[in-house]
Formats: structure tokens, C-alpha cells, sequence
């Protein structure tokens, strides 16, 4: 298990957000880049000193300092779309090569030389997302593979380049994957009621939803 690339914004302007600038073109660095905590969410980016977020409304801050997706998965939508897909083509800062990115744990815990990176939430497709790859239905298409990747925050800082190993380093005692956590918070609401086994590792916003579902339930 290692980071085939980590990956760095160019931003741009473009039509599919109302931003001033996107980040999501992210394009692999040359070398190591400093990973710490960004700050709270609307105030806090990306985690990777060098990286930027045009829309700190819905993403960045601590429980989104990082975002890792799989080579793997990217090489599977190389094959469906019929196109290259190079790191950071998903608006990845780690692309990964022999780690389940989906089948983490919320919880797990990921040391990459001397960053210990915690994992909070799968990746919820956006109009942006949809506008940069330019593929249609996107956002729907992304949602039924339920491969989102991984958002975590950054227990320990230090810097990461490519080719760093990554150490799995705490797996929590319960069964919330990313992949199900996703599958909770978009087509299949039944399963909400399963986060907050996950405690306060999850990100506070898909717990917070996770709760109010369950005691509407209950209610």
C-alpha cells in the first residue's frame, strides 16, 4: 500500500460553479508537500500546503483536510468511460495504489511517513464535479457505483511525497465503511441509522444527519 501521487490544485475560473475559482483540476507534485490541519470548515482549506478550494462553503476545513481515491477506481472509469484518468483526476490529493479507499473504516487511521491521517467521510458528488469531468448524468452515475473515495482529517502533520508507504495503524471495532457511509447519505437513508456507530470519528455533519434520522424514526 502506498501514494502513487499527491496531488496539488491549478485553479481556474469556470461556468459550473459560482465561485470565483475552482481547485478541483489537481495535477501530481514534484515533491514533498507539507499535510497539517487546515482550520475549521468555512474558514480552513486543504490540508496540503500549495493546494487550494474555491468553495470553502462546502468543502475543505478539518474533517475534509484530504482526499484520497484509488488507482484502482480510477482505472476501473478509465475502462468504463473510455479515457485517461491521471492522478488527481477526480480532485484527489492522494491517489493510492493496494488500499481499499471504500472499504475503510470511519476511524481508520493511515500513517504515510510521519502524517497520521484519520478517515471521516466518503466524497459526495457535486455539480463541480460533474462540470470538470464533462460526462453526462455524472453525479448520478458516481453515486450508483458508490466508489466516493475517502475524506480525512489529519491527526499529526509532517510532509508525504510519492511512493510513501501507507500503514493502516488503528481500525475501529465497528462495520461503517466509507462505501456504506456513502450509501447512507445518498440512495439507501435506511442504513443512517448504522453511522453513528462510527461515534465521533464521522464527520459532524453526516453524524448530525445520521442522529436527527434516527429519532425521526423513532419518534
Amino acid at each position: 500500500m502506498h501514494v502513487l501521487s499527491v496531488n496539488l490544485a491549478r485553479p481556474h475560473a469556470a461556468d459550473y460553479t459560482d465561485r470565483d475559482l475552482t481547485g478541483i483540476d489537481k495535477r501530481p507534485a514534484t515533491g514533498p508537500v507539507a499535510v497539517a490541519a487546515p482550520g475549521p470548515k468555512g474558514a480552513g482549506g486543504s490540508g496540503l500546503a500549495g493546494d487550494v478550494i474555491g468553495d470553502l462553503r462546502h468543502h475543505g476545513g478539518d474533517d475534509q483536510a484530504v482526499y484520497a481515491y484509488a488507482r484502482e477506481d480510477l482505472d476501473g472509469w478509465e475502462r468504463e468511460l473510455g479515457r485517461e484518468l491521471a492522478g488527481g483526476a477526480f480532485g484527489e490529493n492522494l491517489t493510492t495504489s493496494g488500499l481499499d479507499v471504500n472499504g475503510a473504516l470511519i476511524g481508520e487511521r493511515w500513517r504515510i511517513a510521519d502524517v497520521l491521517l484519520e478517515v471521516t467521510s466518503p466524497r459526495i458528488p457535486c455539480r463541480t464535479f460533474a462540470g470538470w469531468l464533462q460526462e453526462r448524468g455524472w453525479v448520478r452515475r458516481f453515486t450508483e457505483a458508490a466508489l466516493p473515495g475517502a475524506y480525512l482529517r489529519v491527526l499529526a502533520p509532517g510532509e508525504i511525497r510519492a511512493g510513501d508507504p501507507v500503514e493502516i495503524m488503528h481500525r475501529p471495532d465497528h462495520d461503517v465503511t466509507v462505501a456504506l457511509a456513502f450509501r447512507a447519505l445518498t440512495t439507501e437513508r435506511e442504513l443512517l441509522p448504522r453511522l453513528p456507530a462510527a461515534g465521533t470519528a464521522l464527520h459532524p455533519e453526516a453524524l448530525a444527519k445520521a442522529e436527527k434520522y434516527a429519532a425521526e424514526r423513532a419518534g
